[in-house]
């Protein structure tokens, strides 16, 4: 799953496949000009769930202060949810 994400990431009109997540299967269909290595693919997957955590606590930050400003209005998402919002 990364490894194909780390590759559009790089290389986003290669056409390529992969067996089991595995760089060393990659077979390059359509590649113009050279190939990732093994270091640059490793680095685009540690840049990739790092903006998947980044993401991720984004989210659960916006939730909790939109909780914290319903809350502040005396209001729950439950409220919400019956209000039809």
């Amino acid at each position: 799953m990364y490894l194909s994400k780390a590759i559009r990431l790089l290389k986003p009109t290669a056409e390529f496949s992969i067996n089991n997540d595995d760089y060393n299967t990659v077979k390059w269909d359509s590649l113009e000009g050279d190939a990732p290595t093994k270091k640059e693919i490793d680095d685009a997957i540690k840049q990739i769930k790092a903006d998947e955590i980044a993401a991720a606590e984004a989210k659960a930050t916006a939730k909790a202060t939109a909780q914290a400003k319903l809350a502040a209005l005396g209001l729950t998402v439950e409220d919400l949810q019956a209000l039809g919002l």
